[in-house]
């Protein structure tokens, strides 16, 4: 039995393929190794992972990661899948390679990943080419929940969201400004708790253009410091993965052509993808 993951820095989607070809889906929480020890990992995985899973008849690992680009952070996740699946091999990949297979499979092209972080890559149809940093959640993420989940904090903390807005978001969290810089600056993985709030940003009626706003101009400037840097690449369809880029889809498609490119794929998950180029595709390891 083989198992292919993709890792965010929220969520890891899993499927199970069994030795009679039969797929099982399940969910656990995600492993970003910048924030994740290896014994937090292991812990995680213990307890998130379905009970009545043999991790003793898994032969092989197949995971992809937010965060598992180097060497050094890639081991944090290896040790710890060492740990639980002890008689698999186990294969380390990047998130962003994950992205560029499921939507591209062997051909080349541009694909990003838009979730609770940004990436972006030209793609060869085996390997990432190009890649422009994105600078993670303090320096960058142009374009993901947590990047528009900070522009709202900031709105809200300065008291430039509309009144309606800033009273829905006070009934909704009760956060004060001292709790969100708490949290912020503070707390653990404020990646995630910035990128929690884009769901209000999703979810918010109650002033719509103001909503509408906040997205288009993290798309803005996704595209402005990061897609425009690509050599040539209005040549490419513009391809995406990730709930931020699949809920914000209409206004993504909008910024997308107004920047060149054609819309391409845009889809929520990886995993069905991921799953088919690991059977079909290329079985071999990462």
């Amino acid at each position: 039995m083989i198992i292919i993951a993709d890792g965010g820095s929220t969520k890891t989607n899993w499927c199970l393929v069994t030795e009679e070809g039969k797929k099982v889906y399940f969910n656990t929480e995600g492993y970003n190794p910048y924030f994740a020890s290896t014994e937090y990992i292991i812990q995680s995985l213990n307890e998130s992972l379905p009970i009545d899973l043999e991790k003793d008849q898994i032969t092989e690992v197949n995971y992809y990661g937010a965060g598992c680009s180097v060497p050094e952070k890639n081991k944090i996740v290896e040790e710890a899948m060492k740990a639980v699946f002890t008689k698999a091999k186990i294969n380390i990949g990047h998130d962003l390679l994950a992205a560029a297979r499921a939507l591209l499979g062997n051909n080349e092209g541009f694909a990003a990943i838009l979730g609770t972080g940004t990436n972006s890559c030209i793609y060869d149809g085996k390997k990432i080419a190009h890649n422009i940093d994105s600078g993670a959640y303090i320096l960058g993420d142009e374009g993901s929940g947590c990047y528009i989940g900070k522009k709202l904090l900031v709105d809200y903390l300065r008291g430039y969201m509309p009144e309606a807005v800033r009273s829905l978001f006070w009934e909704t969290f009760k956060l004060t400004p001292d709790e969100v810089n708490d949290r912020v600056y503070s707390q653990p993985l404020a990646n995630r708790f910035c990128a929690s709030f884009s769901k209000f940003v999703y979810d918010n009626n109650v002033h719509i253009e103001y909503s509408r706003n906040l997205v288009r101009t993290s798309f803005e400037d996704f595209f402005r410091n990061l897609v425009t840097h690509y050599p040539d690449y209005k040549k490419y369809t513009f391809n995406c993965i990730g709930s931020v880029g699949y809920n914000f889809r209409n206004v993504l498609e909008e910024v997308v052509t107004e920047n060149g490119m054609v819309v391409g794929n845009i889809i929520r998950s990886p995993i069905d993808s991921l799953v088919k180029y690991h059977l079909e595709l290329s079985p071999s390891q990462l």
